[in-house]
């Protein structure tokens, strides 16, 4: 289960930025999950509590934006939301597409603190 690495490597990075700005607490993280990112929603969320627990963030909240998969097609010339992530074909026209724009995130995007 790599998501407890994640994880871990969330609230230290989370924990230095909280303590850089003083604070006492985070009460909540928020992140961008793409489809494609290869993690396990369900899994993160529980290994965030476990990594969080005995730091500024324990008890914090795991506010989790599930990002769906966006390609590009040169055919179409627009981007398009995939309907079945592991089908890498214009849902327009069919036509095979590699170039993903939208999907692989794992990102921190906030982070709720007290002082």
């Amino acid at each position: 289960m790599h998501e407890l690495s994640i994880a871990v490597s969330m609230v230290e990075a989370v924990c230095e930025e909280a303590e850089r700005n003083g604070a006492e607490r985070v009460s909540a993280v928020y992140l961008k999950l793409g489809a494609l990112s290869g993690v396990v929603r369900d899994a993160l969320a529980f290994s965030f509590d476990v990594a969080a627990a005995g730091t500024l963030l324990e008890g914090a909240s795991l506010e989790i934006e599930d990002v769906p998969v966006v390609v590009f097609c040169p055919r179409c010339r627009a981007e398009q939301p995939l309907p079945d992530r592991l089908d890498l074909r214009c849902p327009a026209c069919g036509m095979p597409t590699p170039d993903v724009r939208q999907g692989r995130e794992l990102e921190i995007t906030a982070i709720e603190i007290h002082s």
